[in-house]
């Protein structure tokens, strides 16, 4: 059976008719992942030796993610194959579970972003790392969402649902769900999450609920009081959009909100990319955690490699529709 071996030497084994994903969950083992569909691109990695196939397909194109690269979420391997990545074992020691919650709050954040605030069993000790997400399940329905907070003492987590036309689980929690109602979850998943480097900056990018993990990361680095510059580009289409001010956290932070069709607005337009592009950083010394719609990280991370971003410094969670 073909070996992976990663760059730091972990090794682990991988059948020629399994995604290389699917291997590495299976060993326990955690690399960069998120929609584990095809679609994201999350999942890239140096392919420096060995052969692969493609044996799932999925949306994102190969030719669109760094040459050399490949999506192991779509790949089997037909040699030994060695990846210029890394374990992820901080995150990869916390197990998923599926656990019952109840609905501890309903909050209209604005006309079609609801606030859901579960209540976790008690003694649970349900874990995770600030910036991943969970799967909520509903009488047979399944919907990924960002876990919007920090772990909290008292077990609750935030989510911020976006009201989607003809979405099952978005109808529900919008129109039928009451307080106290019997849900379901599974996680902590996906490997969106803050990783310590030498970087003088750090930015958030966001657009629409992509400010969930993102607040939660922030929420993390006021909890390790964080010093080191850290600038917040959430985008939205109108200011209605922008329900959350990042400025009520004690943290060195430069908040940048952009719209693309507000026209009453003085602030920046357009796109948050290019407003990140406007300050003029130096990208050889920044981390970017990018969190929003495909478009967004598909063109983001394009842009800001070839504006000297180390890719290795670009960390990302693709929202990906269910359909």
């Amino acid at each position: 059976m073909p070996r992976i071996i990663l760059s730091n030497g972990v090794e682990f084994e991988c059948s020629s008719e399994q995604t290389i994903l699917d291997a590495a969950k299976q060993n326990k083992i955690t690399i960069e992942h998120s929609c584990s569909t095809g679609r994201c691109g999350v999942c890239a990695a140096p392919l420096v030796s060995g052969r692969t196939r493609l044996i799932k397909e999925g949306t994102i194109a190969e030719n669109e993610v760094k040459q050399g690269d490949i999506i192991t979420c779509c790949r089997a391997p037909v040699t030994d194959i060695y990846l210029g990545i890394e374990d992820l074992s901080d995150i990869g020691i916390i197990p998923a579970v599926t656990l019952p919650c109840r609905i501890s709050g309903l909050n209209l954040l604005n006309d079609d972003v609801m606030q859901v605030i579960l209540r976790t069993p008690p003694n649970s000790d349900f874990n995770f790392v600030a910036g991943q997400y969970l799967d909520l399940i509903y009488r047979g329905i399944r919907r990924s969402y960002s876990i919007g907070n920090k772990r909290r003492d008292d077990g609750k987590l935030y989510l911020n649902i976006k009201k989607v036309k003809g979405g099952e689980m978005s109808d529900y929690l919008f129109h039928h769900a009451e307080l106290n109602h019997l849900l379901r979850f599974e996680g902590p998943l996906g490997t969106f999450s803050f990783r310590e480097d030498l970087s003088k900056n750090v930015v958030l990018l966001a657009t629409g609920t992509g400010i969930a993990p993102v607040k939660a990361i922030l929420e993390y680095l006021e909890e390790m009081n964080f010093d080191r510059n850290i600038f917040v580009i959430w985008g939205g289409r109108y200011l209605k959009d922008l329900y959350w001010n990042p400025n009520c956290l004690s943290l060195p932070l430069t908040y940048i909100p952009v719209l693309s069709r507000q026209t009453d607005w003085d602030g920046a337009k357009g796109y948050v990319q290019d407003a990140l592009l406007a300050l003029g950083l130096d990208f050889t010394s920044t981390t970017i955690y990018a969190c929003g719609s495909e478009i967004m990280i598909k063109e983001s991370l394009k842009l800001l490699l070839d504006n000297g971003l180390p890719r290795n410094r670009y960390y990302c969670d693709a929202f990906v529709s269910s359909n």
